[in-house]
């Protein structure tokens, strides 16, 4: 079998699975779990192959023509490098670990093949994105990974929360679809193709007139897509769906779309040096506002989330220095730890009986009872904050390599002004990302809040997935920059010294502070009181979490048990906590430049419409009633009343006619 059979194949199997699965989950149930688990399963072991005979070497291409589309053609192609490669074995990964996690932690949800099928089509719809050779194949997968989180999102849809969450994920996210399709069209039109290889011969040979204004425009969908500034609000509130959900969303699809299509196209946005210094300033801003957010956020969740904000901020700092290959490898990385890390969320959800909307200072006694989701967690905490010898340093020093190499003018690849942008808030981005990491582990596995009852032990399936992806959380990065320079290029990813000691130095002193911190509150809490913790009944952990979404409290029941106040967050912080707490009021601003201005203008035109229009139509349908019903009054039925007035009618008509001839 060619690789190109084997990568068509690759995104058709959960597709075809995501059909079945719809098809068959009422007629069928038992056939559920293996429609989700092994079409996904055998995508991976596809997408292992296909990586194995690509190796790092030349990009695999093929295409075909279905139909002429007038004067640019779309067509169905392939382009697999080693950066697509590598990211669809991430992707094939990711999905298999979710829906085997999905197993157990959905066991018990009535709408558990609707949503099987939902992640089957996610992940199809990654992979049509990360093997597209064509820019318009490329945006149908991107569509439908919208469509699909929006469904997903909103799972539980009975709750408010949900059904607001999913809706703003999609229209945040269509806000900066619409510039991102005007920028597609745009770039077709100067290059007279959609083919990702024309494209970037075009840029090559210098035919794109307008590369800022095609960039610029392209930057807007990758800041919805992937979270960025100033569109990345609707990411933490899509924390109300299933935290399998979450996993997915957040280590290998979707959000990485966006990261992963400008890597795509990097020589097209390095042709634009404005558009390098505007990536640079959206990824600092990202950066250092989510790391600082997620400091100040008491939900679990929602703390991984704006992670995922910031780390994705790496990732686009690190293209706005031009080295895609320190991106990527970040992203790979990435997806690994993050997975672990959303993924052991859940278990703490069904341990300590709350979800996203309640709180870590409401958390207690977790370590002992959720072993194998403190260990793997505590693996992936490391990672994240970028403490050697795991995976998160190697990637995360990469970035801040290549930001210093721009910064220091050892490459034209992008202006320094970028360089420094980058490699400032990266190293600040990193001393507070060590700061909350380190505050999520002692609040969720140390803390003294109100303890929840004992739920028993999770699935096996759950726990077994944790250890499977905290093995490349631990090994990837040390590996990988030994073995994959020929999949980046030739990209150098060996970690640089200065960048090494910065950069491990202020995660050291962030992790250090807000233990220290987390020390002196604990010590000035100690005579505080907690609550008593009412009884929850036994649930899995999808339904733990669905009441507890529901109820807007935590689900082990009395709000009015005090959370653990030794919140180190808010000492280190101080005044800024309260801002950092909700997003430092960007809702509050777009509500009000946005959302409140259409609101008034649609009540305006609905008053237009009722008052206006309504009344115009209403009273051109009067008249012609009146002149009807007038005319209906003549209308009697009686014959000597016709008669009558036929008679009457003749004397007036004869004495006009005297009258005429009179006058005459």
């Amino acid at each position: 079998m060619t690789t190109t059979t084997l990568a068509v194949l690759v995104p058709l199997l959960p597709f075809l699975g995501a059909v079945a699965g719809l098809l068959l989950g009422r007629t069928a149930p038992g056939f559920v779990r293996p429609l989700a688990v092994l079409p996904t399963l055998a995508a991976l072991v596809l997408a292992l192959l296909v990586a194995a005979r690509q190796g790092g070497d030349q990009a695999v291409d093929a295409v075909t023509e279905l139909t002429p589309t007038g004067s640019v053609p779309i067509e169905l192609a392939l382009h697999i490098d080693g950066f697509a490669a590598l990211v669809a074995v991430l992707v094939g990964c990711v999905a298999t670990c979710v829906q085997l996690y999905s197993t157990g932690y959905l066991r018990d949800d009535p709408r558990y093949p609707s949503y099987a099928a939902l992640v089957s089509l996610f992940t199809s719809a990654m992979f049509l994105v990360v093997y597209s050779g064509d820019l318009m194949v490329l945006l149908v997968g991107w569509e439908i990974m919208g469509i699909c989180s929006y469904f997903l999102v909103g799972h539980y849809w009975e709750t408010p929360e949900a059904r607001a969450a999913s809706l703003k994920a999609f229209l945040v996210t269509k806000l900066g679809d619409v510039p991102f399709l005007i920028g597609l069209l745009a770039l077709a039109t100067e290059t007279g193709s959609f083919r990702i290889t024309r494209i970037l011969g075009a840029v090559a040979n210098g035919s794109i007139d307008h590369p800022t204004v095609i960039a610029l425009l392209l930057l807007a969908g990758v800041a919805g897509k992937s979270a960025q500034f100033p569109l990345h609000t609707w990411l933490p509130d899509a924390m109300a769906g299933p935290t399998p959900v979450s996993a997915l969303i957040h280590a290998a699809t979707m959000v990485a779309a966006g990261v992963y299509f400008v890597a795509r196209l990097l020589p097209l946005f390095e042709a634009s040096r404005a558009a390098m210094v505007v990536l640079a300033v959206m990824a600092a801003v990202t950066m250092v506002g989510s790391a600082l957010a997620a400091l100040a956020q008491d939900d679990i969740k929602r703390v991984l989330a704006y992670s995922t904000i910031g780390q994705l901020g790496y990732m686009t700092g690190a293209l706005a220095t031009g080295d895609r290959g320190a991106a990527v490898f970040h992203l790979l990385t990435h997806g690994a730890f993050k997975a672990v890390l959303f993924l052991a969320a859940g278990v703490v959800i069904h341990a300590a009986g709350t979800n996203s909307l309640a709180a870590m200072s409401r958390m207690h006694g977790l370590r002992t009872r959720v072993p194998d989701a403190y260990w793997t967690m505590t693996v992936a905490l490391l990672a994240l904050a970028a403490i050697p010898p795991f995976s998160g340093f190697f990637s995360k020093e990469s970035v801040l390599g290549s930001a210093e190499h721009v910064a220091t003018g050892h490459t034209e690849h992008a202006p320094g002004a970028a360089g420094w942008t980058v490699l400032v808030a990266g190293l600040v981005a990193a001393l507070l990302t060590a700061a909350y990491a380190t505050r999520l582990w002692l609040l969720a596995f140390h803390g003294r809040g109100a303890e929840a009852p004992d739920h028993g032990r999770q699935p096996l399936v759950m726990n077994a997935v944790l250890w499977v992806l905290a093995i490349p959380s631990l090994a990837l990065g040390g590996l990988a920059f030994r073995l994959l320079p020929d999949w980046f290029d030739g990209t150098d990813l060996t970690p640089t010294l200065t960048t090494s000691v910065l950069g491990t130095g202020v995660a050291l002193v962030g992790g250090i502070v807000t233990y220290a911190a987390w020390r002196h509150t604990t010590a000035l809490a100690a005579r505080v009181p907690l609550g008593a913790v009412a009884a929850h009944p036994e649930a899995d952990a999808g339904q733990v979490e669905a009441e507890a979404i529901a109820s807007h409290t935590p689900a082990y029941g009395n709000v009015a048990s005090a959370p653990d106040p030794a919140d180190p967050g808010r000492l280190l912080l101080g005044p800024l906590h309260r801002h950092a707490a909700v997003g430092f009021h960007l809702d509050a601003v777009y509500s009000a430049l946005f959302v409140r201005p259409v609101q008034a203008g649609a009540s305006l035109v609905r008053f237009l419409d009722r008052e206006v229009v309504d009344t115009y139509v209403s009273a051109a349908g009067a008249l012609p009633r009146w002149l009807g019903a007038a005319v209906r009054r003549a209308q009697t039925g009686n014959v000597q009343t016709y008669v009558s007035a036929l008679l009457a009618g003749t004397v007036v008509l004869a004495v006009a006619a005297v009258l005429v001839a009179t006058g005459a």
